[in-house]
């Protein structure tokens, strides 16, 4: 007759293992001795393997008793479907894996390769840390929405980036993201972002106008709003920025267009100087 260490060792488990085994129902106690221990026999060395050997297969102990007394068919097939269950944790596991993986690797872990990589060009550059920031999140943004119009939009912007004049625009802008809607700089530097987008938009009509077919702008209007209230929310300067580009014919930021005539005689009848913060 063995101790409850020596059982436990017979069956290379641990003595609490065992108590844990009697808590649960699976290895029935025997009765103590006049001494007072319980006293194992063989049969509990031989029930307790079989425990231990279905448990460190990754059978619930809440099935162990079931398979334990089942027959060969029914063993078989309970066997097989925790196989299944197994195989399917193993799968999320190794998603969740993977994701961790991304964790790691820091703005790829909401962004697809592409973004990253325009963020890492940036960063060679020598953008300023707040802009790049500012552009991760707004690419966030973009990819849970229209995930399939990332690379396509990317494109362009990798394009934009390489463009001097755009990239020197970039970074003054983030010369001026802490200044405030008095700053001296604004109105020269409105006429530089204008006099751009100017010279894109010809350049962007005379290709449309090549194609015999008109653009389409793949973001939504409610995405728009979004990116813009981020725009100004980020920058104190950026309400008054916008006002001085409308003055100048155009108005929205993530997707800039052109004022038409009779937009702009509706804004003039419905605001006035100090409206404008002039």
């Amino acid at each position: 007759m063995l101790t409850i260490g020596q059982l436990a060792a017979y069956a290379g488990v641990t003595i609490r293992a065992v108590r844990h085994y009697h808590a649960k129902g699976l290895l029935p106690e025997p009765d103590r001795d006049r001494s007072g221990y319980r006293r194992y026999d063989a049969a509990a060395v031989v029930e307790l393997i079989r425990i231990r050997t279905l448990a460190d297969a990754g059978v619930p102990l809440s099935r162990v008793r079931e398979l334990l007394a089942a027959g060969p068919e029914e063993f078989a097939a309970a066997v097989e479907e925790i196989d299944r269950r197994l195989r399917a944790e193993i799968r999320e596991r190794q998603r969740h894996r993977e994701r961790i993986a991304q964790l790691a690797a820091g703005d790829s872990l909401a962004l697809p390769p592409q973004a990253t990589a325009y963020l890492d060009r940036m960063y060679e550059l020598g953008f300023p840390q707040r802009i790049i920031e500012i552009e991760r999140d707004s690419w966030i943004l973009i990819t849970a929405q229209i995930p399939d119009e990332v690379p396509a939009l990317m494109a362009v912007k990798r394009a934009q980036l390489e463009d001097e004049t755009l990239r020197r625009l970039y970074l003054d802008i983030g010369d001026i993201v802490d200044c405030g809607p008095d700053d001296p700089r604004l109105p020269s530097f409105a006429d530089r972002v204008a006099a751009f987008i100017e010279a894109a938009a010809a350049e962007a009509e005379a290709k449309t106008e090549a194609v015999g077919m008109p653009q389409e702008q793949p973001i939504s209007d409610d995405l728009v709003a979004l990116l813009d209230a981020a725009f100004l929310e980020c920058f104190p300067c950026a309400a008054r920025l916008l006002e001085l580009l409308e003055e100048r014919g155009w108005t929205g930021w993530t997707n800039i267009r052109r004022i038409e005539p009779d937009e702009a005689a509706s804004r003039a009848r419905g605001s006035s100087p100090a409206d404008s913060g002039c």
